[in-house]
C-alpha cells in the first residue's frame, strides 16, 4: 500500500494490492491491512497487542467476533474469540437432579479442563472449554439485565450489534480497558440487484447502528465506543451486463461520540467526465468507472488506532505500510 495515481496503473512494476477484484482476497486484506491476502494477524488484534497494559486487570476476552472467527481480531498475543448472538454457552448436561449431582459433575469437569494432559492440542482445547465455562455466567447476566433504550432490529446485523452492546455493558465490572469487536453482513455482491439489494442491506445497517448508538449514548459511553465499516471493494459506475461490477475504491461509515461527523473526510471523487472516465485524472482506475482510492486502508485504520490509544511508534508496528504516506491521520476522530 502506497499513494497511487492513475499514471502508476500502467507501470507493470508498481506494487498494487493483489487480486483487486476478488472478494475473498480483499475481505482478508481489509482485515489484515497488508497489501496481499497473506498474513496471520489482523489490525484489530495487532492494535490490542500494543495496548496490553490497558487490559492487565482482566481475563475477559478483548477481541470478539460474532458468528464466525475473524482474522481482524487475531494478534501475535491477542487471541480472537468467536461468539454467537443468543448463545450464552449453557451446558445442557448440567441441569440434572439433585443439585449436588450437578455440582459434582461441574467440579469434575473443572478438574479435567485445568489439568495438564501433556498434549499441546488437548491442553489448547481444554483452555477453550475453561474459558467458555467462565464466560457462561457473565454472558447470561448481561442477557438478563441489559436494558436498551431503543429496540434492535431482528436482523443478522442487528442481533450481532445487540450482543456486542450487551458485552460492552459489562466492561466496567470486568476491568476491560480496550476491546475490539467484529460483526459482518453479506450480500453486497449486488450486480443486477444493486438498486434494491443495496438499499435493503444499508437500511439494515442503518437501523442496527442507530439502536447501537442509542444504547451507548444512554449509558454515557458514546465517546468511548466507535463503530466503523470495512468492505472488500466498491462497484463500477459503468454497468456490466445487467448491473454493477466489482470495483476498487469505496466509502466507509464511522459512528460514535468521538467522531467528527456530519461530513465527508478524504477527497471525494470529482466524477466530472462520464464519457471518458479516465479524463478526470486520478478519479478513476480504468475506463469503466472503477474508483481509484484517494485514502488508504492503513490511513483509515491508523486514525482509529490512534484514537484507541496507540502511539505514533506503535502505529508503525501495527501498519507497516503507513510509513509510505505523509498523512497518517485522516482527521475524522476527535
Amino acid at each position: 500500500m502506497q499513494p497511487t495515481a492513475y499514471s502508476d496503473l500502467t507501470n507493470p512494476s508498481f506494487p498494487l494490492p493483489t487480486n483487486l477484484r476478488s472478494h475473498s482476497d480483499q475481505v482478508v486484506l481489509m482485515q489484515t491491512a497488508y497489501p496481499n491476502s497473506g498474513g496471520s494477524s489482523g489490525w484489530g488484534g495487532r492494535t490490542l497487542d500494543q495496548l496490553q497494559t490497558y487490559n492487565a486487570n482482566t481475563s475477559f476476552p478483548i477481541a470478539i467476533a460474532m458468528n464466525s472467527p475473524a482474522i481482524y481480531c487475531v494478534g501475535a498475543v491477542t487471541q480472537g474469540v468467536s461468539l454467537q448472538p443468543g448463545n450464552y454457552l449453557d451446558q445442557n448436561a448440567f441441569g440434572i437432579y439433585p443439585p449436588a449431582a450437578a455440582q459434582a459433575r461441574a467440579t469434575a469437569q473443572q478438574q479435567i479442563v485445568t489439568a495438564d494432559s501433556g498434549n499441546t492440542i488437548i491442553n489448547a482445547a481444554n483452555k477453550v472449554m475453561s474459558s467458555a465455562i467462565a464466560l457462561n455466567p457473565l454472558l447470561k447476566s448481561a442477557a438478563g439485565s441489559t436494558i436498551f433504550p431503543k429496540p434492535f432490529p431482528s436482523t443478522p446485523i442487528g442481533n450481532q450489534l445487540k450482543e456486542i452492546a450487551r458485552i460492552i455493558s459489562l466492561n466496567s465490572q470486568l476491568s476491560v480497558g480496550r476491546q475490539v469487536f467484529f460483526c459482518s453482513l453479506g450480500g453486497f455482491d449486488t450486480h443486477g440487484g444493486q438498486a434494491y439489494q443495496q438499499w435493503d442491506l444499508l437500511q439494515q445497517v442503518s437501523k442496527a447502528l442507530d439502536a447501537f448508538f442509542a444504547a451507548t449514548s444512554a449509558w454515557g459511553i458514546e465517546n468511548k465506543v466507535t463503530a466503523f465499516t470495512l468492505s472488500d471493494f466498491g462497484r463500477t459506475l459503468q454497468p456490466s451486463g445487467t448491473g454493477s461490477d466489482h470495483g476498487w475504491g469505496n466509502h466507509h461509515l464511522v459512528l460514535g461520540g468521538a467522531v467528527i461527523g456530519g461530513k465527508i473526510h478524504g477527497r471525494f471523487p470529482l466524477m466530472t467526465n462520464y464519457s471518458n472516465f479516465n479524463g478526470s485524472a486520478d478519479d478513476y482506475a480504468d475506463n469503466r468507472g472503477t474508483m481509484l482510492p484517494s485514502t488508504s486502508l492503513v490511513q483509515y485504520g491508523a486514525t482509529l488506532a490512534k484514537w484507541f490509544g496507540a502511539t505514533d511508534a506503535q502505529l508503525n508496528s501495527i501498519f507497516p505500510q503507513l510509513a509510505n504516506f505523509v498523512v497518517r491521520d485522516v482527521g475524522f476522530m476527535a
